[in-house]
């Protein structure tokens, strides 16, 4: 995992090489190993490494390869590379380095852009196809690589985080009110491809787009996720789902342990972590390390389960590490986390991310970690109701939304007022007909869209904020799609993952799958008091919050009076809601 940049001049006192140093430099967190940019005429690459596969310099990006006309730059890794590389063996293809990042080439130059659906993997690629005057960006099928661009009148530029494109100097940054709209109201995600500015999009995950003479050609999505069954799914019993998702899951796990140093485990306590702990844990020779995270108690609630991770590296033999985070060193490092913010995310858990990350990357390069058991499998509570043949877009909003349209209106100043787009995105997604039933429509929204933009964006951020790669075995694209092709019920019912807690009986102890469900606990950032209300207050009645002018000032001092008091149907914070979008657009002096 890495970090990736680009740019296309379009004008001729541009300086592609200058530029695409000031962005590459932007990233050295995601690849302390090392830096490279190459230039052709009026584009450049730039790239930041993090070793983990093929430690020799021959693994160097952005990688040339003269002889097919290509050059390669790369985020994130292609489980199955060796696989892919012994066909292109076969069919005449030589290779100078043992990296994925040739095969990617080389796949590209075999295939062409049908290579990507070849690639099991997280990745984020920029390929300049340099003999015929082609660029390539894609992203993989679930998103979970960031890849953002800017088309402008000076250049095209794209990179891994908002931050290096910022840093090319090239755009004025703009709030977009749509995204505004969505950051409000449909629980702080803004779905691909727009960002919360203007000038800064995302390349939408499973797609690719072709720039030729820096102009945008096509857009082509090359996977969507279905929940239509194949022949062989009819009649299968729930045995036999379990079965076959056990054997799934078994894949994705060895797969993401492939690399040249050792892999850990953010291990939390509950079943999604604990579980590929116990699989993983088959797969190593060596004693396992897990990782796990706690926070002092606040409003009475506990601030870690170590209980249960205790519980999980007991029973398993590894190297635990336990990482208590006193509540002042929590607030001191809260701008940090800003900082690593490509985009503003509101869960209370990003500080604990960088922490967390920030002691593990001490002694690790690369960590699994359970990110999106609970959208893949239906573990959360808002999924039951959407069962019923009632059930509509209009359920699942009551749910999840934090505001409708017109609550809305009375939040922010009327000049950032322009539709309901937020409400808009969700009706049309249940009325597309691209699932059968209101639940499937459900769980494929929070799978492709939420999922991408709220879980998986925040560990890449706070894991790449320290050199440290995260990888996420329920987000293998087999798992997922055995998922969605399961019948609701089988993954819903008993309080949800039902299927899923039914696999992981013949691995972990049934402790830990019985449980009251948990989350990554951060108790002080849940209820702001005492030096958090201040930094907060202190934010909000700055002079650059207030002529920035996107709230109204009633809604502000109503939520400073007492912010216990407003929390939006999920149970999260109205008022860390405002303060994390000023507090990010601060530190970023946007």
């Amino acid at each position: 995992m890495c970090g990736l940049a680009g740019i296309i001049a379009r004008k001729t006192n541009i300086e592609p090489g200058a530029i695409i140093e000031q962005m590459t430099d932007t990233m050295r967190q995601r690849g302390p190993d090392a830096k490279g940019v190459l230039v052709r005429n009026n584009t450049a690459l730039g790239h930041r490494r993090l070793q983990i596969i093929d430690l020799s310099d021959q693994g160097q990006q952005p990688m040339a390869d003269p002889e097919l006309g290509l050059d390669v730059a790369f985020n994130g890794c292609i489980y199955n590379f060796q696989e892919i590389r012994q066909a292109l063996r076969e069919k005449g293809y030589r290779f100078f380095s043992v990296s994925d990042t040739e095969v990617i080439g080389k796949a590209y130059h075999a295939w062409g852009k049908e290579c990507f659906k070849r690639f099991n993997g997280m990745f984020a690629i920029a390929i300049n196809d340099w003999r015929n005057n082609e660029l390539i960006l894609t992203r993989d099928r679930l998103g979970i690589k960031p890849l953002y661009y800017s088309d402008t009148d000076q250049a095209l530029l794209f990179a891994s985080t908002t931050h290096a494109i910022l840093a090319s100097g090239l755009i004025t940054p703009e709030l977009d009110p749509a995204a505004l709209n969505f950051y409000m109201s449909f629980h702080s995600v803004v779905p691909a491809p727009r960002t919360l500015l203007k000038e800064i999009k995302k390349v939408e995950p499973g797609t690719y787009q072709v720039w030729r003479d820096g102009q945008k050609l096509q857009e082509i999505r090359w996977w969507q996720l279905s929940n239509k069954q194949l022949p062989s799914d009819k009649g299968m019993s729930a045995e036999d789902w379990k079965e076959a998702l056990l054997f799934r899951l078994h894949r994705a796990v060895e797969r993401r342990a492939i690399a040249d140093v050792p892999v850990g485990v953010l291990l939390s306590g509950g079943v999604d972590s604990s579980l590929i702990t116990g699989l993983l844990a088959q797969y190593s020779a060596q004693p396992l390390h897990t990782y796990s995270i706690g926070f002092e108690a606040s409003g009475g609630e506990r601030g870690d389960e170590f209980e249960y991770s205790d519980l999980i590296a007991k029973h398993f033999g590894t190297e635990h590490h336990k990482i208590e985070i006193p509540s002042h060193e929590l607030l001191k490092h809260l701008p940090e986390s800003f900082k690593a913010m490509s985009e503003p995310m509101v869960s209370y858990d990003n500080i604990a991310f960088w922490l967390l990350s920030r002691e593990v990357s001490k002694d690790m390069k690369v960590v699994q970690s359970g990110q999106g058991a609970d959208e893949v499998f239906g573990g959360y509570h808002w999924y039951p109701p959407l069962m019923s043949q009632q059930a509509d877009a209009g359920t699942y909003c009551q749910y999840f939304m934090d505001q409708n349209f017109e609550r809305y209106q009375q939040m922010v100043q009327s000049r950032w007022v322009e539709q309901d787009y937020a409400g808009d995105f969700v009706r049309d997604h249940f009325a597309s007909g691209i699932s059968d039933s209101t639940i499937n429509s459900a769980l494929q929204l929070d799978t492709t869209v939420m999922l991408t933009e709220d879980p998986v964006k925040r560990v890449d951020n706070m894991t790449m904020a320290w050199g440290l790669e995260a990888r996420v075995p329920f987000l293998d694209h087999e798992v997922v799609e055995l998922a969605a092709r399961m019948p609701p019920e089988l993954k819903v019912k008993n309080d949800g993952k039902w299927i899923l807690k039914e696999a992981a009986r013949q691995v972990i102890p049934d402790a830990v799958i019985d449980r009251p469900k948990g989350y990554f606990p951060v108790p002080a950032l849940k209820y702001i008091e005492g030096p958090y209300l201040e930094m907060v207050r202190d934010t909000l009645n700055s002079t650059a919050c207030r002529e920035r002018g996107l709230f109204q000032s009633h809604y502000i001092d109503t939520l400073l009076d007492n912010p216990k008091e407003h929390l939006t149907p999920l149970r999260g914070s109205r008022l860390w809601q405002v303060a994390l979008l000023e507090l990010w657009l601060q530190t970023h002096q946007i």
